[in-house]
């Protein structure tokens, strides 16, 4: 090999998976200007080569992808968004659930965003003051193209955002106002924008409990939520026609109209809408439904003609909470009520009322009421609390020891320690049979992280990694119900291919986006709890995952971000990591990629 062949990055010895689910076996890689320029059987030529990696006993793979993010926020202050990329994961979607960025003003997007996310609004409404110059979705992506991005990225357009850029926030969230023809025009037009620049689709809401924030529309629900079927089903015809995603949420109070989703899917006679709802789960409050909707999605997509995927996450889903604040007290009236205060002394004063007492109790008992949340205190186990006596014990617990209501036991801990409180519960994907039946439905993706949000309440930052620890655990008992080929394919290959972007593979000439795994590390520390500083945020404590043995080193574009427990010092700072991703820009593979630049981490070295 000539010196101008040689390789930026060489990884010898690790056990190859390329993405497709195809048989893995023991490889040697030879990366090149940010692209897989060799896999060979044989070691190769590391002459001229700056850095090599020796992966044995390791698995190299593509890097995995997140697509179901909210990373709106914090990208725009620390676009490394490290917490996912020390996981192994090298291209994250955001605009999910209908909130995003793009067209409205500062003050609405963080109203649109802060209180259904649950990010400091003090701290993301001065953030998009400093830094929203767009409107547009071609704004928007200048902007992205021009951050130094940590992983990829890619994006839907939000309906809440693009409602309230076009209609104004008051008359976006008043069920008397529908938009006019005039404006339905200028979203249509936005929308098109948008997929000609790379946007992945649309994304909505139709749960009302996700509420705005500030004071101007407080506790109003999500402007997308006000919008007719045939205002979606117009912009869905848009989304039809170029094959873009629909990307929503069934109410998932009720459920009743994922049948509607599961229509507008329908291939009859006409070209699928490729859709994907949240969530498949298995949520304590209903054991039966995720078996209904997992294979009633599969029926559509094989005998209907539908392009539909329900997203799941391969984990338990838990959740922690400081005090009362968490959103599934938005599913019933007495939460709503507790939650639309903002100021605490206002709150406590409303929680101490008996006759709002005697209407919690009511919603927390009924038995006929639709719900996500168990509503059972017995099953919510107190964390943290400045009275030690009940720290350990459940709220039932405190209830029976202290011969009252277990909601009143709740209430009063919630006014006598405020968010000092801390305490977990499990809302699903609680039964391990179950959960392994879940991430093999054919009707799903892997997804649903909500990564960046929520950064309180629950951490699925290393989602993938649990998902590889089920397999792999059911192997080394002797009872595999998935090999690790498919698993790696569901985490990488499918998503990007579902997608529509340059993402998930690890072939010749494919993008060096690589996940170096160590299944050693592939134990329960990556169920454990931790928190970390947001030094985006002004350093507010969040939940993040810490299993630093599980990821040898995360490489994007060809460069080496994550090693061994570090970062490149240029990381989140430069440019020549991760890159804007558009919807359905492949490009064709090439094996010659021209002489290696210098190695980013040899240079930190």
């Amino acid at each position: 090999m000539t010196a101008n062949a040689a390789f930026d990055l060489i990884i010898n010895n690790g056990r190859h998976f390329d993405g497709s689910g195809g048989p893995s076996a023991i490889r040697h890689l030879g990366i090149r200007n940010g692209h897989v320029a060799a896999i060979s059987d044989t070691p190769l030529d590391e002459t001229g080569c700056p850095e090599v990696i020796n992966a044995a006993g390791e698995w190299v793979m593509p890097g995995f992808l997140d697509t179901h993010t909210h990373y709106d926020a914090e990208l725009l202050a620390g676009p490394g968004l490290k917490e996912s990329v020390r996981h192994g994961v090298t291209t994250v979607t955001f605009g999910s659930c209908s909130i995003g960025m793009v067209c409205s003003d500062a003050e609405d997007c963080s109203d649109l965003f802060t209180r259904v996310e649950s990010i400091p609004r003090e701290e993301v409404l001065p953030l998009l003051k400093r830094t929203k110059t767009w409107n547009t979705p071609r704004g928007y992506v200048a902007h992205l193209e021009q951050m130094p991005l940590g992983p990829n990225v890619t994006a839907f357009l939000g309906h809440s955002d693009l409602r309230v850029s076009v209609m104004g926030l008051s008359r976006a969230v008043d069920k008397q106002v529908q938009p006019t023809a005039t404006e339905m025009q200028r979203m249509e037009a936005v929308l098109e924008e948008g997929l000609d620049v790379g946007l992945l689709g649309l994304s909505t809401m139709t749960t009302k409990w996700d509420k705005l924030d500030g004071d101007r529309e407080r506790s109003k629900s999500l402007p997308t939520t006000y919008a007719k079927w045939r205002e979606y089903a117009q912009l869905n015809r848009i989304l039809r026609r170029r094959g873009r995603i629909h990307q929503g949420a069934p109410d998932i109070v009720t459920k009743i109209n994922m049948f509607a989703f599961l229509f507008a899917s329908f291939g009859w006679f006409r070209k699928p809408l490729k859709t994907t709802l949240i969530t498949l789960m298995d949520v304590k409050s209903n054991g039966l439904l995720h078996r209904v909707v997992g294979k009633l999605a599969h029926f559509c997509n094989r005998f209907l003609g539908a392009d539909f995927r329900w997203q799941a996450l391969p984990c338990p889903f838990e959740v922690h909470a400081d005090g009362i604040d968490l959103v599934i007290f938005e599913e019933f009236g007495a939460g709503e009520a507790a939650l639309h205060l903002a100021d605490e002394i206002e709150r406590n004063k409303l929680l101490k009322d008996e006759s709002y007492r005697r209407w919690f109790r009511k919603n927390y008992e009924s038995k006929l009421t639709p719900r996500v949340w168990h509503r059972d205190f017995h099953d919510a186990a107190i964390v943290g609390c400045p009275d030690a006596s009940v720290v350990g014990k459940s709220f039932g617990e405190v209830a029976d020891a202290r011969g009252i209501h277990p909601v009143d036991a709740f209430l009063d801990l919630v006014v006598a320690h405020g968010k000092a409180l801390r305490w977990k519960t499990t809302i699903g994907n609680y039964r391990k049979h179950r959960l392994e039946a879940i991430v093999q439905e054919k009707g799903a993706i892997l997804s649903f992280s909500d990564a960046g949000a929520h950064i309180r309440n629950m951490a699925f930052y290393n989602f993938p990694l649990r998902m590889l620890k089920l397999v792999n655990d059911a192997q080394a008992e002797g009872r595999a119900f998935m090999s690790l080929e498919k698993a790696v394919w569901r985490l990488t290959g499918e998503l990007g291919d579902w997608f529509g972007i340059d993402a998930g593979h690890l072939r010749l000439g494919a993008r060096a986006d690589i996940a170096i795994i160590n299944p050693r590390g592939l134990d329960d520390s990556l169920a454990a709890y931790a928190e970390a500083p947001m030094p985006e945020f002004g350093g507010v404590a969040r939940m993040v995952n810490r299993n630093d043995a599980a990821v040898t080193a995360t490489i994007i574009n060809g460069r080496v971000a994550y090693r061994q427990t570090r970062f490149a010092t240029d990381f989140g700072n430069q440019s020549g990591y991760g890159r804007f991703l558009r919807a359905g820009e492949i490009p064709a593979r090439a094996v010659d990629f021209g002489p290696a630049p210098e190695s980013s981490l040899a240079r930190a070295a």
